[in-house]
């Protein structure tokens, strides 16, 4: 028990770091320098970015190295960040550090286009081909074999492989089961079951499959949410306008739900609308640099782009639509927090069918998390454990999701919030000792381009 308590205590000291001010300061910095020296690369290059992704889904890239397409590598890579964090993430930032967090969320998101970029480049360059013939990358190949630094790379499959049970698996399992159980009153066990089924069907398919399935996912599941939210704007129109203004107006005051006036400063609004842009984009974290590495390119730097497009679609579109949802209908100041507060947004604004749309939502955010980030953690075990024990990674992933649908073990929970937020850590190391990298590649690309 005492030992229980000690290493309780020392989880708590290292979540104050993963999530408190060093840690932000570390990401938002390192999104800072790496536009600075690419020369604001999201806006000279965004015309590039729309033409690379919206504009050239239908492009071919069979003849280039790798084992899906762009755009699937993208939505695998949408599939872990749209998720709870568009959901129950925005509306705590708003709740916690008032309609300004938003502001400071946009403002996060902006420097972690960046970040994600160089991420995603340096993954493709320094990518390997496993002995299964398959295509594999991420931080803990470009930290081995470009920064030279092979206890980096291990600290991070590390952290990546044991993280994702809790952020990837067991939290998202517990989020679809509160969801189902508050909409239909289906007992989180059955839940459990279904999502643990639904998930095993799909991962032991491998990255092809979990390709397949998010590229048909992830825009389904984008545009149920986001028409809903978007009618409920419309009919709301005449409180738009306040609303940003409230964003933009609170972001250098500060007004929080929680404590009025005198419970909120810049500094909350700041805080938590960083965090909490952080969580939804994992700029800085390095994960979903490895979908990227498996997409099928031509230059690591093309691939870099779909990058840039990833944050601003995540961030920029998803989560405004649900804050500006949340403001219109004038129910941040209720005291709710999360999901419940999203929840009765969407109650407001479409009474009846609102709710659904939350729950249902949630549903397909959670689900493909959990298929996304069993992908993530698998390569990161696949990187220490070697490739022919992949298989004993997914047969351990999938009976946590009804353990987790139960909301059992919540001190494993806790444990994974510490070891995502570690992620980050060697990561950034990594962008700032590549970052010369980086820029050469870039400087290559738009030049042949």
């Amino acid at each position: 028990m005492d030992m229980m308590v000690f290493l309780q205590q020392v989880n708590a000291r290292l979540q104050d770091f993963v999530g408190g001010p060093v840690m932000i300061v570390a990401i938002i910095s390192t999104g800072l320098y790496l536009t600075l020296r690419s020369d604001f690369l999201q806006v000279r290059r965004f015309g590039a970015v729309l033409q690379e992704t919206v504009l050239g889904l239908l492009k071919s890239e069979k003849s280039s190295k790798g084992d899906i397409s762009p755009f699937q590598a993208l939505t695998t890579a949408l599939a872990a960040t749209i998720g709870t964090g568009n959901i129950a993430g925005v509306a705590t930032a708003i709740t916690l550090g008032g309609p300004g967090a938003i502001f400071w969320m946009w403002v996060s998101a902006f420097f972690g286009m960046v970040t994600k970029y160089a991420e995603v480049v340096l993954a493709v360059h320094y990518r390997q081909t496993n002995p299964e013939g398959a295509v594999v990358g991420g931080p803990m190949y470009f930290l081995e074999h470009g920064l030279k630094m092979r206890i980096l790379a291990v600290l991070f499959a590390l952290f990546g492989s044991l993280a994702a049970f809790g952020i990837g698996n067991m939290v998202q399992a517990n989020s679809v089961a509160d969801a189902m159980n508050q909409a239909f009153a289906i007992p989180p066990l059955a839940t459990g079951l279904i999502l643990a089924a639904a998930t095993a069907v799909v991962i032991l398919g491998g990255i092809r499959r979990v390709a397949a399935i998010t590229a048909k996912i992830v825009p389904l599941m984008a545009a149920f949410y986001m028409i809903g939210a978007l009618v409920i704007i419309v009919l709301s129109i005449e409180q738009v306008p306040a609303a940003f203004a409230a964003i933009i107006g609170n972001a250098f005051t500060g007004r929080a739900a929680v404590g009025g006036f005198a419970g909120a400063t810049i500094l909350q609004a700041i805080r938590f609308g960083v965090a909490r842009g952080i969580f939804t984009n994992e700029a800085g974290l390095g994960s979903a640099s490895i979908a990227h590495a498996a997409a099928r390119t031509d230059h690591p730097a093309r691939q870099g782009l779909w990058g840039i497009f990833e944050v601003f679609f995540d961030t920029h579109v998803v989560c405004t639509i649900t804050a500006v949802t949340i403001l219109v209908t004038g129910v941040w100041t209720e005291g709710l927090e999360g999901a419940a507060l999203t929840t009765a947004a969407f109650n407001q604004g479409l009474p009846g069918p609102g709710g659904y749309i939350v729950a249902i939502g949630l549903v397909f955010f959670s689900f493909s998390t959990l298929v996304a980030w069993s992908f993530y953690g698998e390569k990161c075990f696949e990187y220490l454990a070697g490739s022919r024990l992949v298989y004993v990674y997914r047969l351990v992933w999938i009976p946590l999701i009804p353990i987790g649908a139960i909301g059992g073990l919540r001190a494993v929970w806790a444990l994974a919030d510490t070891l995502n937020g570690l992620m980050a850590v060697p990561n950034l190391i990594g962008l700032w000792g590549l970052s010369g990298i980086v820029m050469g590649l870039t400087r290559d690309f738009f030049r042949k381009r």
